[in-house]
């Protein structure tokens, strides 16, 4: 028999490759959502459905144990939220009902509970000559940040989780919504910078991030945290120059002063508040845009997990354009 694990946020952009990577390497699904979720894109998929209500820790208990899962990955979460206390909400206490109905509906057949974080709980360097690593003081800039932060400290409490928490940096790939509009842009031509400070950009594929997040489930390994990114550094322009000579494109580049953006940032706040939702451009996200160095090592992850990521960030470009253009989204 199969064994089961439970992907949480599986309607989602990680999530989706979660459930082709797990399908991949002989595990049977369940897909975690949320009430009213779309899942039309995971309908030919040999996998169960489960809807969670994150509030009702009992009710978790119960689904937990009926589902039969021994591993799970809890990759559902918040990106925007108009306050700290909805990112704590969504990215920590929620992750924490999960962990603990686990441990209640499961037991010690729970093998593996894997929090998918990211870079920013421990935030960026303000030095070039810096390499991020797990070993780090965490100081994250964001709100956002700051939740997946008390996300991955919350659950460490909890003594007898077979916790592994995964920290990836931006993450790219096909069905990704936020770097999409950059990438959108250059294919009309436009190519825009927020001011003229020189960084260093990380990035990892997320095909290799969902194989190694697989992956990881099978390790020996509890209350361990790792970095996950390709292994490179590159600088604020190459994911645009990448991008032009795969689409054949040759674009304006625009240096946008950091006030303008910050005012543009502060009307689309204003302006989505009205609707109830968080814009994708807001006052807190340039922090994590004009950063100086989000370089981080990955050498933990190599030596523990095996990590080895098989795509630079130009071949997966590649893969990513094209199925947005198959996909009609260029």
């Amino acid at each position: 028999m199969k064994e089961k694990v439970l992907i949480t946020g599986a309607s989602g952009f990680i999530g989706f490759h979660l459930v082709e990577a797990a399908l991949r390497s002989g595990l049977s699904v369940y897909a975690g959502i949320r009430a009213g979720s779309d899942v039309s894109h995971l309908k030919g998929y040999d996998i169960g459905f489960c809807e969670l209500d994150y509030t009702n820790t009992e009710l978790l208990t119960k689904q937990l144990a009926a589902t039969g899962c021994t591993y799970i990955v809890h990759a559902a979460g918040a990106t925007r939220a108009g306050s700290q206390q909805v990112y704590d909400t969504i990215n920590a206490a929620y992750g924490v009902n999960l962990a603990n109905a686990a441990l209640a509906g499961i037991g010690d057949q729970l093998a593996k509970f894997v929090f998918v974080s990211s870079l920013a709980a421990l935030g960026p360097s303000n030095s070039h000559d810096t390499v991020i690593t797990e070993a780090a003081t965490p100081a994250p800039v964001t709100a956002y940040g700051r939740s997946k932060l008390l996300g991955e400290q919350k659950l460490q409490a909890l003594p007898s989780l077979p916790l592994v928490v995964l920290r990836p940096t931006a993450v790219y790939g096909p069905r990704e919504r936020d770097i999409f509009i950059m990438l959108r842009s250059i294919h009309r031509g436009i190519e825009a910078y927020i001011g003229r400070t020189e960084q260093q950009l990380s990035f990892i594929y997320v095909k290799d991030l969902a194989s190694v997040i697989i992956n990881s489930l099978f390790s020996g390994l509890s209350n361990e945290t790792f970095n996950i990114s390709d292994g490179r550094s590159y600088d604020q322009y190459e994911l645009a120059n990448l991008s032009k000579q795969i689409l054949h494109r040759k674009t304006i580049r625009l240096h946008l002063p950091y006030g303008m953006i910050k005012g543009l940032a502060f009307a689309m706040e204003r302006l989505y508040g009205w609707r109830g939702k968080t814009p994708v451009l807001n006052r807190e996200k340039l922090h994590e845009l004009t950063a100086v160095n989000w370089q981080c090592s990955i050498e933990k992850a190599k030596t523990q997990l095996g990590f080895c990521p098989q795509y630079a960030l130009e071949q997966g470009l590649r893969e990513t354009l094209q199925w947005y253009h198959q996909n009609k989204w260029l």
